[in-house]
């Protein structure tokens, strides 16, 4: 196979003040990959510039009412559509790229389908998260810099991520922590004014969010993508290659079909409902296949039981390659599916399918039903091979008839060559695909090997002798299956956990400003017990204390006690440190939750007050002193 470059390797946990970092791949490098991604961004710009032509193209013929303009700009739309599909093309010509992809193992095996990573636009977190940080949480943001920094570093690093266990590690850190950062910063009920923009990895359209949703799927579309990449770049000529090809594409897809689940309204096209199905067919698919090389990796024994098995594992592989190419061509994917990839799908249904009726013909022709043979096991293994047999014929009887063996293996022989000729075929059709000599080289060889055989026991009846062959039933011994992601594994710290506990210190919830209570604890006694862990809650307020009188409230959340952070300290670690001040002064500052109910409430009180003040007509003042109102 084509000789690539290596990338660069992945880059040493750097110390960053107290926590470990990870970087991603140096972009700057001169590897196959840096130089993909560095072609792959040049084409995204050209793409949006291409579409805002034509967008602004559109506006102009709706307006215009002069017909020589009209004219004129539906002739520069002409041009635009032309180049815009250029480019697509461009860019589906690096989704396919075998010289960067693929292992760098000599490889006589058909190459697989990566995904390309989605690019995206640099995002300045600092700003918003710091304004918010002064506003809501009343503290001074200039203290969480150095978290924003770390924010910020992690999301360039997982735009180079490096294509192994680590890369793929380094983007579920970044999902995980983007879930603490949607719960700190970004409440339910507001934008934040932070612009996200990602471009489609297959169309390479730029779309743009103001919510976390588009940056947190689109970096669950990468995880999937990255692991196809690992796949395909495994060494497919050892029995652990393949297992770690078969494993990276189920868990692409386990990946791929958890973003179906969780994220429904993305609109990028490429994260649709119908394209992430596609997506996920095509990962198994190709798993499927990887498991069938793995069965035939050590040597394909000529024994009657072995040729059954892997003839059935083949039409398996083809079945799949068959309603994956299927599921490609199908409404809304149709227009948006690469075209060499759609292509290769129907190419592999057609070359498996080849191999499962070679396989069959070689057990037929090869293996006669010797005295003391299995006769009952041989029977049962030929009728399950079809859902029926040919006209005229039984299991037993085929067995023991040399020549209704050969007259049927030289009819699978015919399905086969039928079938090579076929994948052949598409494969000339398509013009990335003729780039590929490997894929050229294995097809060749396949439709060669089934000719040769053919010719040999071909004789001047087989147009009249031949029959109609059935289809070989398809049949797994491992059957791939999704691998959801499990992001448990992945050890996250939430990079601004010094704001206290997410489960109270969320950007959901509001409390007041912090409040400082100065009071001294009369004779060993606080005033108060405590509740509740980090953080902890003032609870049976003595109203008479001097807690109570500086201003303490029950249900007050304890911040800071003499200016030592306590958010995250228990019950115990509390009392123990209110204690250790004696009868002195205490100075600790509590905040209260403002609850959402209240103040709807309070809300409803000042509507009905307002409403019933208008019905006031007149206020009079009885003789008794009482006050009446007459409403109008």
């Amino acid at each position: 196979m084509t000789d690539t470059l290596l990338p660069a390797a992945p880059q040493p946990l750097e110390k960053e003040d107290d926590g470990y970092f990870r970087k991603g791949c140096n972009p700057l490098a001169q590897t196959g990959r840096s130089k993909l991604q560095n072609q792959r961004a040049a084409l995204n710009q050209q793409i949006l510039k291409a579409v805002r032509m034509r967008t602004g193209a559109e506006n102009l013929l709706k307006a215009a009412t002069n017909q020589k303009v009209r004219e004129q700009v539906r002739l520069e739309l002409s041009f635009l559509n032309s180049d815009l599909q250029m480019l697509k093309e461009e860019l589906e010509g690096l989704n396919i790229s075998v010289g960067v992809y693929q292992s760098t193992e000599e490889a006589f095996t058909i190459p697989l389908i990566p995904l390309g990573l989605k690019e995206t636009k640099d995002v300045d977190f600092s700003v918003v998260l710091k304004d918010f940080i002064l506003e809501h949480y009343s503290e001074d943001s200039y203290l969480y810099e150095d978290e924003i920094a770390d924010l910020m570093d992690l999301r360039q690093a997982c735009r180079t991520p490096s294509r192994d266990e680590a890369g793929v590690e380094l983007l579920m850190s970044y999902f995980i922590q983007l879930g603490f950062v949607e719960s700190r910063f970004f409440p339910p009920t507001r934008q934040m004014g932070i612009l996200f923009t990602w471009y489609d990895s297959l169309t390479g359209v730029p779309v743009s969010q103001q919510n976390l949703l588009l940056e947190k799927a689109s970096i669950l579309f990468n995880i999937g993508a990255l692991y196809t990449q690992i796949g395909t770049r495994c060494n497919r000529q050892t029995e652990a290659g393949l297992q770690s090809t078969v494993d990276a594409f189920q868990r692409a897809a386990g990946v791929l079909n958890y973003l179906k689940e969780t994220f429904t309204h993305t609109p990028s096209y490429d994260m649709s409902p119908a394209m992430l199905s596609v997506l996920v067919k095509m990962m198994l698919a190709q798993a499927q296949e990887s498991t069938f090389e793995k069965i035939c990796l050590s040597g394909i024994q000529n024994e009657f039981f072995v040729l059954v098995k892997v003839a059935q594992e083949a039409a398996k592989v083809g079945e799949v390659y068959r309603h994956l190419y299927t599921a490609m061509n199908q409404e809304p994917v149709k227009e948006n599916i690469p075209y060499s990839w759609a292509s290769l799908a129907c190419v592999k249904a057609h070359h498996y399918e080849a191999l499962a009726h070679y396989f069959t013909a070689t057990l037929l022709i090869d293996h006669q039903l010797k005295p003391g043979s299995d006769e009952d096991h041989q029977e049962k293994c030929l009728s399950q091979l079809y859902d029926h047999m040919p006209e005229g014929m039984t299991p037993l009887a085929t067995l023991k008839n040399v020549h209704q063996r050969q007259r049927l293996g030289k009819s699978h022989l015919c399905r086969a060559v039928t079938h090579h000729e076929e994948s052949v075929r598409e494969a000339s059709l398509c013009k990335k695909l003729r780039n590929i000599e490997v894929l050229q080289e294995v097809l060749s060889a396949a439709h060669q090997r089934s000719r040769l055989k053919y010719t040999q026991l071909r004789d001047d009846y087989d147009l009249l002798s031949l029959i109609d062959v059935p289809d070989i039933i398809s049949k797994t011994e491992r059957e791939v299956e999704i691998i959801p992601p499990q992001f448990s594994k992945v050890t996250v710290t939430d990079f601004f956990q010094k704001l206290g506990p997410l489960s109270v210190f969320s950007a959901n919830k509001r409390w007041t400003p912090p409040r400082s209570i100065h009071f001294t604890a009369e004779e060993g006694d606080l005033g108060f017990t405590l509740r509740g862990n980090s953080p902890v809650q003032v609870h049976f307020l003595d109203p008479y204390c001097s807690a109570a009188v500086a201003g303490a409230k029950e249900g007050d959340y304890i911040v800071s006690i003499q200016d030592v952070d306590c958010k995250w300290l228990t019950v115990s670690e509390v009392m123990k440190l209110l204690k250790s001040f004696g009868q002195n002064d205490i100075e600790m500052k509590v905040v209260s939750l403002l609850d959402a109910t209240s103040s709807m409430g309070m809300k409803l009180i000042c509507i009905c007050w307002c409403a019933l003040k208008s019905r006031i007509h007149e206020v009079k003042k009885a003789g008794c002193g009482q006050v009446c109102v007459v409403y109008s």
